[in-house]
């Protein structure tokens, strides 16, 4: 495995005539949990799709374990485990079965994929449903076989989609859990996400992306302090436009988006002592987080 397990460079995409990717460059270091972090419609989707020679670059240069793509995309992908936004397991099949005819795609022979079958079982805590159908598990349960299906070959990277859009935050938490898991033994991660905490959680560094440009990237905590560096008042109640105008005196910058009032303040008292004589507000004193990140950057809350 080189240095970088993917390397994105000046890679390019069109659709219909729209730059769905603008020149996009980053690279993931072998190890490590890397973020694609942006909107719905951003790119994030494409880019992985361009990553696992599904969908050709326009221009630029893509590396996959250090095979070009999508030239040597086949055999790059032998290394690779694959978690898709939308789970496409086997609606007929038992959660074991889904595991064996998923050996078959690496060329593991039965007898292989079943002497594997236990472990990964284990790691997704599924082994009271080893003989479930998939109709019968939980959104939660669900998503962690697709999770243990992309172990079957062992792969060096893992690239995943969202991987915990639509579960409840118990089922989201053991997920996180499993993927920490993960990257203590030596996986790299590359995931897709446009919740704020998950990325605080697992991400060692990340790119922020927006209409397929990268906008910012770095360590999480090193993004949080240089694009904001204080702390967070939000405000929600009537007349927001008129509420900023009395509290910018006080406030290093002051946003806006839809019914709440972002107050970002060096120094909270002053704003916090006029706050507590308004009965008709709701506040939130806070440390600074992505989602102020993201806004600043692109004037919207990441869960657009």
């Amino acid at each position: 495995m080189p240095e970088a397990a993917i390397e994105f460079h000046r890679v390019e995409k069109h659709y219909g005539g729209r730059k769905v990717v603008d020149g996009l460059s980053f690279d993931v270091r072998v190890g490590e949990c890397f973020g694609l972090l942006g909107p719905n419609g951003a790119g994030k989707t494409t880019t992985l799709r361009m990553l696992l020679g599904i969908a050709a670059p326009d221009a630029g240069s893509i590396r996959l374990c250090g095979e070009p793509i999508p030239a040597r995309s086949r055999i790059a992908r032998a290394r690779v485990g694959v978690v898709p936004q939308f789970d496409n397991l086997d609606p007929d099949f038992t959660v074991r079965e889904n595991l064996l005819v998923f050996g078959r795609y690496f060329g593991l022979s039965a007898a292989q994929t079943r002497a594997l079958v236990p472990s990964l079982l284990e790691f997704a805590r599924l082994e009271s449903k080893a003989d479930a159908r998939v109709a019968e598990l939980s959104g939660g349960m669900k998503r962690r076989l697709t999770l243990a299906r992309a172990l079957v070959n062992d792969p060096d990277v893992l690239v995943m989609d969202e991987p915990t859009t639509g579960l409840d935050p118990q089922a989201r938490h053991l997920i996180w859990e499993r993927l920490r898991s993960l990257l203590s033994r030596g996986k790299t991660i590359l995931l897709t996400t446009h919740f704020m905490e998950e990325a605080e959680r697992l991400c060692d560094r990340l790119c922020v992306i927006e209409e397929g440009r990268k906008i910012a990237e770095g360590a999480p905590k090193a993004l949080i302090a240089s694009e904001i560096g204080c702390d967070v008042i939000e405000v929600y109640g009537p007349d927001p436009l008129a509420l900023r105008d009395e509290l910018a005196p006080f406030a290093v910058r002051i946003d806006i988006s839809g019914e709440t009032l972002f107050c970002y303040v060096d120094d909270p008292q002053p704003v916090l002592a006029r706050l507590k004589q308004r009965d008709d507000l709701r506040y939130l004193h806070r440390p600074a987080n992505l989602e102020d990140v993201f806004l600043r950057l692109t004037g919207r809350e990441m869960q657009d």
